[in-house]
């Protein structure tokens, strides 16, 4: 029964033939955890990057179904982490849910490679000026499930292995100098240089080499993360689940619509409190009252009817203990937070768009004979994206230690913070980069030629793409410190996969927001913000304006909504009550952030 277990380190991290062992977790699991996302993301990424490319040219599917099959591969992946956090928090844990997935996603990766290797599995190759054979369905078939495995496979992965790692450094032991905020920026920095690998080397090899080569490399990859992750199996701090985190907030709700005509109890200590039954939920500490939302603290309030017996579990979906209220409380005040970021990512998609658009236009020699492919532009963003996470972790973090007391520099909010006025920045340049791109245009004569490279280097993009990538390195990286920390325990896989939803919402709501201003935008004359023909034509300044403007509503709103936060409350155990482990340090510096 959930209630009934126990929620707690394995067994051998207990005393051996009367000998303490050493604690699991710590800096020992790092070089597996970091193995195993170095592999995977390098996988992910150049198995996806160039999939575009892959479908067009070897199977031969018009490029609208093509974008098509993996824009449905993208929302699939986009749902299944989902259910890939439901199933680490409810009863697999996150060890077994990221192996599983792991090898799920293998499978789908090696039929891939195959049918890129065995003739058999794909069309002919195109002959002269003959019409190309597009593949059969039985070649599709053979696509369709390996990306459908792909899918499968992601939902597991991408919101457990955050987590796993942050598991990995208990913030109650003394002893631990390294912090799951440290954590967090070497992540980010190991998936960003798998990336700048995968967008570099491996498309250039799947271009130059074959896909055979091309897709081999990342389905080896992706075997040889499976084997490091595994591998630290023994050194792993092993937090194991402890029921649907769902069906507890359910039955918060349910009991206190039960008990909303009861008179709210003056004093909290005579609310229902049972660290017993929330042992299972609680091995970071139990989650104090807080005073807000104080409707949902009537779930905790004991009635007659409740015929509470000594060591007898109550029926919790009429009753519940204050941790649990606290943990429904917890995902509410979230909520908001959470989703301000969902429009910097908006802003990040019009890279791999409207920004490769521009790059298409620009001169982008490097010398006479080389020129770097529009589709390589976000190098920048990555390479800008990894010093700065250097320069925080190593440099910045020290400065603002001194100046405002806390062991992180800063926090989480301040992060996020500087992330939004960042970004902010980046799509205001942007559109003053386009005016210059269109009035260099107009100079040479070329606003009616859209196919014509315009005398104007590449290099004037760099500083939007840079921009991006800061903006990326401050906000992404407080979101995940943000979630991971004041999420329920329970519900850290499932935080992380709203972190990943986020995004793809993001890139969902730049859909519908070109597809507006598109529409409203257009002339009689056929003139419109952004044309499908001819960029030259457009006003594209005023769409990365749009944004800028939309950015900067949404950072006064998020203001608002840090200034009306309260954090998560933690009695750890075997000490005095206090706040979450950076708790004590958000609430002055949240403060702070509203201030100024």
């Amino acid at each position: 029964m959930e209630e009934q277990s126990k929620n707690k380190i394995s067994e051998e991290e207990k005393q051996h033939h009367g000998k303490p062992s050493r604690r699991k977790g710590g800096l020992i699991t790092m070089p597996f955890i970091f193995a195993n996302e170095m592999c995977e993301k390098m996988a992910v990424v150049g198995f996806h990057s160039n999939m575009i490319s892959y479908l067009t040219t070897q199977l031969h599917l018009p490029l609208t179904k093509a974008a098509n099959t993996l824009t449905n591969f993208a929302g699939t992946s986009s749902l299944t982490p989902l259910v890939g956090a439901f199933i680490a928090d409810s009863f697999a844990g996150r060890f077994w849910t990221i192996t599983f997935a792991s090898i799920i996603y293998q499978i789908g990766m090696t039929l891939l490679t195959i049918s890129a290797i065995i003739p058999t599995l794909r069309p002919p190759p195109c002959k002269g000026e003959e019409v190309c054979v597009v593949a059969d369905t039985a070649q599709l078939s053979v696509l369709y499930i390996a990306l459908l495995l792909g899918a499968i496979g992601s939902g597991g992965i991408r919101p457990c292995v955050v987590a796993f790692g942050a598991d990995q450094f208990d913030e109650s032991d003394p002893e631990q100098t390294t912090k799951p905020w440290n954590y967090f920026n070497w992540f980010y920095f190991i998936m960003g240089a798998a990336v700048l690998v995968a967008v570099t080397v491996l498309v250039y090899i799947q271009d130059n080499v074959g896909w055979g080569v091309g897709l081999g490399i990342p389905t080896l990859a992706m075997f040889l993360s499976v084997i490091a992750f595994v591998g630290g199996f023994r050194l792993y701090r092993h937090l194991h689940p402890s029921g649907s985190p769902f069906t507890r907030l359910i039955q918060v709700a349910v009991a206190a619509f039960h008990k909303r005509k009861l008179s709210m109890v003056s004093d909290h200590t005579l609310l229902y409190f049972n660290d017993e039954i929330d042992a299972a939920i609680s091995v970071d500490g139990i989650l104090t009252h807080t005073k807000h939302m104080s409707f949902l603290d009537k779930a905790a309030i004991k009635t007659e009817e409740d015929n509470l017996k000594s060591g007898q579990i109550p029926n919790l979906w009429r009753l519940s203990t204050v941790h649990r209220v606290e943990e429904l409380k917890s995902v509410i005040r979230m909520g908001p937070i959470g989703a301000s970021g969902i429009l910097l990512f908006t802003a990040y998609a019009q890279q791999g768009t409207f920004s490769l658009q521009q790059a298409k236009t620009m001169n982008r020699h490097l010398t006479k004979s080389f020129q770097i492919p529009a589709g390589s532009m976000s190098v920048f963003t990555t390479v800008a994206m990894l010093c700065t996470i250097v320069f925080y972790d190593r440099i910045f973090v020290k400065i603002a230690r001194n100046f405002t007391g806390l062991e992180r520099g800063i926090t989480f909010l301040h992060r996020m913070g500087i992330g939004f006025i960042i970004s902010f920045i980046a799509t205001l340049v942007a559109g003053f980069v386009e005016i210059k791109r269109k009035q260099v245009a107009l100079e040479h004569g070329l606003l009616d030629k859209p196919h014509t490279v315009i005398p104007i280097s590449f290099m004037w993009l760099i500083p939007q793409y840079s921009l991006h990538g800061i903006a990326e390195a401050f906000m992404s990286i407080g979101s995940l410190e943000f979630f991971y920390d004041q999420a329920p325990e329970s519900m850290r896989s499932t935080a992380m996969a709203l972190f990943w939803m986020s995004i793809s919402i993001g890139n969902y709501a730049s859909t519908l927001l070109v597809t507006l201003v598109h529409a409203f935008s257009a002339k009689p004359d056929g003139r419109n913000w952004l044309p499908d023909k001819n960029l030259n034509h457009g006003r594209l300044e005023y769409f990365y304006w749009l944004i800028t403007l939309l950015q900067a509503i949404n950072f006064v709103y998020y203001l608002w909504c840090t200034k009306i936060y309260t954090y998560k409350p933690v009695q750890v155990h075997h000490s005095k009550e206090v706040n979450s482990p950076v708790s004590g340090e958000l609430q002055l510096s949240k403060k702070n952030l509203v201030d100024a």
